[in-house]
């Protein structure tokens, strides 16, 4: 039986229940750009009737480049999480980088994510499993399927069963990444926890463009609608009104005037996969 995870006061999120997303830019370059997107993906989500979570990363610690930017730092961030949090009432995500950053952000971010590049480091995964906030691990690009279990195991041990897993690619070759979808569903077998599509940052192209990482946007919709098709609790996409000019991750981030449209396909998707159950 697959495992439920609620998300605060907000919603409930399994591999058997209607998708949720997670959206939102790459990372938080200001005040009033991550309010302006705010409002207009939590107006989407409503126009399809999906719970939404908001994601932004305070910080890019893993960029390409030393030259590349990182975002507005946790002190900034923290203000604006939680005026997004009242404005628009909906739950947020963030990244996290070391072991102190998780108490500093427990009870204003309800879902701590780990990096992939982290997701074996066995203190950083106790420093979120104790916060008892939700943490949403990626799955590291080395790692198989069925390995994602150790993590859970690792979290369960720390005493956190608010967990969700999320795909985003293996690596294959250089500056290449591939989603097996065989993949989601060994995870959801395995582990029974709620499994994600990143279907944004699986179509990058990791420093593929020398000192930054390239990518292709148009294989996020692909992805996304094959992976909802297999069954999974959410899909997880960063979205920019003008991604081409963003700080990070612009080749893979999705325009925002074409997310109505993506969002639209995964959930029909969804909506009938679901009905089979």
């Amino acid at each position: 039986m697959m495992k439920s995870v609620s998300i605060g006061k907000y919603f409930d999120v399994s591999n058997s229940k209607k998708m949720f997303l997670i959206a939102g830019p790459c990372q938080m370059e200001s005040r009033d750009h991550a309010m302006m997107m705010a409002e207009n993906l939590v107006k989407m989500a409503e126009k399809f009737k999906i719970n939404f979570v908001f994601k932004s990363s305070f910080d890019k610690a893993n960029r390409t480049s030393i030259k590349g930017k990182r975002g507005i730092g946790l002190d900034g961030a923290l203000k604006v999480f939680e005026e997004i949090k009242t404005t628009f009432k909906v739950p947020l995500l963030t990244d996290i980088h070391n072991e102190t950053q998780p108490s500093q952000l427990a009870g204003i971010v309800d879902i701590l994510q780990v990096p992939a590049f982290l997701c074996r480091q066995t203190d950083i995964l106790e420093a979120v499993a104790k916060t008892g906030a939700i943490v949403n691990v990626k799955k590291g690009q080395f790692l198989a399927p069925q390995d994602a279990k150790n993590i859970t195991e690792k979290l369960e041990h720390f005493g956190n069963s608010n967990i969700l897993l999320t795909e985003r690619g293996s690596t294959f070759g250089y500056n290449n990444l591939v989603v097996d979808m065989r993949g989601l569903e060994v995870m959801k077998q395995s582990t029974k926890y709620p499994v994600i599509l990143d279907a944004t940052h699986s179509t990058q192209a990791p420093g593929g463009l020398g000192s930054s990482s390239g990518g292709d946007r148009n294989m996020a919709f692909v992805l996304a609608k094959a992976a909802v098709a297999t069954g999974i609790a959410g899909v997880f996409a960063e979205v920019h009104n003008d991604p081409d000019n963003a700080p990070s991750d612009g080749p893979c981030m999705i325009k925002l005037n074409t997310f109505e449209t993506f969002l639209k396909q995964i959930t029909e998707i969804d909506n009938l996969v679901k009905s089979w159950a």
